[in-house]
């Protein structure tokens, strides 16, 4: 038995390793026609070859021909295992009727190979692609063995004795391997596509799917049920085998006494059985004096122990090399009568019902189990998986999607619940929305008011000047902002906040108050950014900061005094020049450090001088293709229009980046404001 179990463990590694080989070769690629044809070649040539080169155990021929079949369905793909089947089920059969190799089974043989290939494929097909767990595949292995036992019985009904030596010699060893070499195949193959620590990472109870939850307990009581069933018809067959050889050793035993006592012979023609003896011996001689085995003898310790058996209840011991059921019976006082019936004869129909009832029991359960886990699939998990997609839909803000499975009771009631309450959300969510919309449109209002909009100053026309803010969302995060510092002192401020919508405008309004309000004291430009800066600073925990441009305009000079905290360059025009971009020099945006200080600068305007001052949201407008606006078209579309009055160049520019967008959403704020000086201011200040 070691020889034969070290040659089928060689014979399924090899296979096993055949496969892991090619498996990792065709890894990750689709397959094309030739590959599949080629695999199944493959497979169909380890089918023959295991027809060829069986392994000899106790006269029969062991092989894992199935195998093959079942590894080219399973693990990739169905043609492959289709042809694989047919080539070595159909070559099996002719060498078994034309040539005489294995001619007993070569009908169920032929079958069960064939039979192996369309598993394979059906397996491979229901998956499809999905990962089959290892101890399916050791299930589909056994299985597939098991019903090539039962096919040699069920084409063997007319010699179910010799069937019976076949399947008791090769069962056990070809559904181990058959098995064995297919959860192996499974392990190999997963850990290294998966990795050793996926395949046995322990999976929590939420990520294990139901219907794999219900397949494990169906498997369990359908296992123990038929445990049950196999153990009780065991039981019963057993004690109505022994019942059944007692009454035929009694009768025997009839038989043999009326003859003896009638003729003072034992009959030839009197049987015990089928392979069942009976001998008479005399306890003078110790010789078998009629009867089988004539010219026998007993030893004295043997003798002795029939005497002590005489007449009492059927024993066990083995008898001229056969385990037997015996009786012995006294016909005088020298003579004793021995009637046997071999074990194996007694148990030998009990032995093939058991077989039978484990394979047919076998088949049925894979069948039923497969049968009512597709059921559920079909009834239960299909309608579960749409009903979740349809959810996933919903919670991604498809909200008029509705779940339509209908196809129970509580199907339906689940459905219905489900869309009442998206009903019921999406009437909480207008409503919500319909209130932020106006909260928003409040809060746009509250901004929108806190900006200038009057730009003109009675009794000053030292300056034209016109400014516009367009947030993206309801409320914004860029401002504008001018007033006087002194009577001839004019700031003028551009910003862009980090952020937008709500938590953009409180920060601008944080900012514009504080220019504002440090700008008052009409202290050095310096020394009111430096203030400012160290205020936003203070309590920013979401770490937003401010780019602006701000300057002091000396209107009875002309003269700026600007400082630009990372915002966009200035654009300065000249009375009798074009719209050009001063480059100057930057410093860090307000409130990204305190005691930051600002590199001031001037910028001399003349009589008729503008500055066009702006926030990236202009530049950096896109269109459907994903271009930028840019500072050249800012540039000419200045310069075209530089004959215009402040505010119409303003709305012209606001136009015409709406017009490059082409309609695409606006990302950013957008805010716009120039200056032009028209004359000196004459105003002097009066000292007390």
């Amino acid at each position: 038995m070691l020889i034969m179990l070290l040659k089928m463990a060689s014979v399924t590694a090899l296979i096993v390793m055949l496969s892991v080989m090619i498996w990792i070769w065709v890894n990750h690629e689709k397959l094309t026609i030739f590959g599949k044809v080629l695999i199944g070649l493959i497979y169909g040539t380890c089918a023959i070859l295991s027809t060829h080169l069986g392994i000899d155990y106790v006269n029969m021929l062991l092989n894992v021909r199935d195998l093959g079949p079942l590894i080219a369905g399973i693990f990739f793909d169905p043609i492959s295992g289709l042809i694989a089947g047919f080539l070595g089920g159909i070559e099996r059969y002719i060498v078994g009727e034309y040539f005489g190799i294995g001619e007993y089974t070569r009908v169920a043989c032929g079958i069960s190979t064939c039979l192996a290939g369309i598993i394979g494929a059906c397996v491979r097909y229901v998956i499809n692609g999905r990962k089959i767990p290892v101890a399916y595949c050791f299930f589909v292995g056994a299985v597939m063995e098991v019903f090539h036992m039962y096919a040699i019985f069920i084409t063997h009904r007319d010699d179910m004795m010799m069937a019976f030596k076949v399947v008791d010699a090769c069962s056990l060893p070809m559904i181990s391997f058959t098995a064995v070499g297919m959860a192996l195949t499974a392990i190999i193959i997963y850990t290294y596509e998966y990795g050793f620590t996926d395949f046995f990472k322990h999976k929590k109870d939420e990520d294990i799917p139901i219907a794999r939850k219900f397949q494990s307990r169906l498997f369990f009581i359908l296992v123990v049920l038929i445990t049950i069933n196999f153990l009780g018809v065991y039981f019963l067959q057993t004690e109505s085998a022994r019942q059944n050889a007692i009454y035929t050793l009694n009768q025997s035993e009839e038989n043999i006494m009326i003859h003896y006592n009638s003729t003072g012979k034992v009959s030839d023609r009197i049987k015990v059985g089928t392979d069942g003896f009976f001998c008479i011996y005399s306890e003078e001689t110790g010789m078998i004096k009629q009867g089988a085995h004539a010219g026998e003898t007993f030893s004295s310790v043997e003798m002795k122990f029939l005497k002590a058996q005489a007449n009492r209840d059927m024993f066990t011991r083995e008898y001229f090399g056969v385990e037997s059921l015996c009786k012995v019976k006294r016909i005088d006082k020298v003579t004793l009568l021995l009637v046997a019936a071999p074990i194996h004869e007694i148990y030998w129909f009990r032995d093939i019902e058991i077989y039978e009832t484990a394979f047919s029991a076998i088949l049925l359960f894979a069948v039923v189990y497969v049968l009512i886990s597709l059921i559920v699939n079909l009834i239960v998990v299909s309608k579960l998986n749409r009903i979740n997609e349809t959810l996933v839909k919903i919670t991604n803000g498809e909200l008029d999607e509705v779940v339509d499975v209908k196809d129970s009771y509580e199907f339906k009631r689940l459905s219905d619940s489900i869309n009442k309450t998206v009903d019921a959300l999406k009437g909480y969510i207008e409503e919500a929305k319909h209130r932020i919309e106006e909260e928003l449109e409040f809060a746009r209002n509250i901004q929108m008011s806190a900006l200038p909009t009057q730009f003109t100053f009675k009794g000053r026309d030292e300056f034209n000047l016109y400014a516009m803010m367009e947030a993206a969302k309801e409320v914004g995060g860029d401002f504008y902002d001018f007033f006087f510092v002194s009577i001839n002192k004019l700031a003028l401020v551009v910003a862009d906040v980090s952020g937008k919508g709500i938590p953009g405008a409180l920060f601008m309004m944080r900012a514009k108050t504080a220019i504002r309000s440090y700008a008052a004291t009409n202290t050095s430009l310096s020394d009111i950014l430096f203030k400012v800066n160290n205020v936003l600073c203070e309590g920013n925990d979401a770490d937003m900061f401010v780019t602006a441009w701000v300057g002091i305009l000396d209107l009875s000079t002309g003269l700026i005094e600007c400082a630009n905290f990372g915002h966009e360059f200035p654009i300065v025009m000249r009375a009798d020049g074009d719209y050009e971009i001063v480059k100057d020099v930057h410093t860090l945006p307000l409130a990204t450090f305190e005691n930051t200080k600002a590199k001031v600068y001037e910028i001399k305007l003349s009589i008729g001088d503008r500055i066009f001052l702006y926030t990236d949201g202009v530049p950096e407008a896109t269109n459907k293709q994903n271009e930028q606006y840019g500072m050249d078209r800012l540039i000419s579309v200045l310069n075209r229009n530089k004959a215009c009055t402040t505010e119409e160049l303003l709305k012209i520019v606001r136009k015409d980046v709406a017009q490059f967008a082409e309609g695409t959403e606006q990302f950013d704020d957008i805010t716009l404001l120039e200056c032009e000086f028209t004359k000196y201011c004459k105003i002097t200040i009066k000292s007390e």
